[in-house]
């Protein structure tokens, strides 16, 4: 469930993916994840057997959309924007021993992107809430798959090692379109799997009801705000899985929902909701 808060549009000249306005590195030990931390840890672990990089659960991250990434934080794992960011700025992270995950929104066109222009009229829904954007008719799927693969290209060939598609659960919304939770399935493993022909591990974004029938197509989760909404638990086949939920949480204190998050084993913070640099883990 995405939970919008449409006062925040004219704050924000840019969402990157934040559901946020309503409002960690996890100690490994004996190999038992039991909780978020902003401490040093193990480096992030290699290749799964399918060659496409595996976060485990407890690793601590860093969620940078707002602008070219600060790498002050010392972290395993960063989250940025595939198109503000470059080849060198990856390539940095990575010299440091960081996993590098890529935002690209897959679910709604954005009137600020270089490619704007290739996403025809006739797939464009209503605006979404967030200025610059609107919905898209995820059922076109060879309209949008051409457009999706030059985006993971461009991910890959920046040396991201992972990609996280934004708004992939548009069904619930009012998108323009009649959608159903079918046509998100069908749209959601076309993105994975243009995600993993070409290396790249790819995370769930949010989209709780279909978690236990996507979690098999997915690398790890991005959620926001499931303790403030009461719904972190829903994630736990992520964890089951041994795959990682990288989780944020935009109001405090991080008191409130870090216990549970350690209990479950959720990689969690607090960021504000602009994500920049700033971070408060668990």
């Amino acid at each position: 469930m995405r939970h919008w808060v449409r006062t925040c549009a004219a704050l924000l000249p840019e969402r990157h993916g934040v559901r946020a306005c309503a409002a960690l590195l996890t100690a490994l030990a004996v190999a038992v994840v039991t909780g978020c931390s902003g401490t040093d840890g193990p480096p992030p672990p290699g290749p799964s057997a399918t060659g496409v990089w595996q976060p485990r659960p407890g690793l601590a991250w860093q969620w940078q959309l707002d602008g070219r990434v600060d790498p002050s934080a010392d972290v395993p794992v960063y989250d940025i924007d595939g198109f503000e960011n470059g080849a060198d700025d990856v390539a940095r992270l990575h010299r440091a021993g960081r996993k590098v995950i890529c935002y690209v929104n897959v679910g709604a066109w954005e009137d600020f992107r270089p490619d704007r222009d290739a996403f025809p009229r006739e797939v464009l829904g209503e605006p979404n809430g967030w200025r610059g954007e609107r919905w898209l008719d995820i059922r076109r799927l060879s309209v949008l798959r051409p457009i999706m693969e030059r985006r993971f290209d461009m991910c890959r060939d920046k040396g991201f090692d992972a990609v996280e598609p934004d708004l992939v659960e548009g069904y619930g919304d009012e998108t323009g379109f009649p959608l159903t939770a079918r046509d998100q399935l069908a749209y959601n493993r076309m993105i994975a799997a243009i995600a993993h022909e070409r290396g790249l591990a790819v995370g769930l974004k949010n989209d709780l009801p279909q978690i236990s029938q996507l979690v098999d197509d997915f690398d790890f989760a991005v959620n926001e705000q499931c303790a403030q909404y009461g719904e972190c638990a829903r994630l736990t086949p992520f964890v089951a899985a041994g795959k990682a939920v990288f989780h944020v949480e935009y109001s405090g204190p991080t008191r409130r929902f870090c216990p549970e998050s350690r209990r479950l084993g959720l990689s969690s913070m607090l960021k504000r909701p602009e994500l920049g640099v700033w971070r408060e883990p668990c």
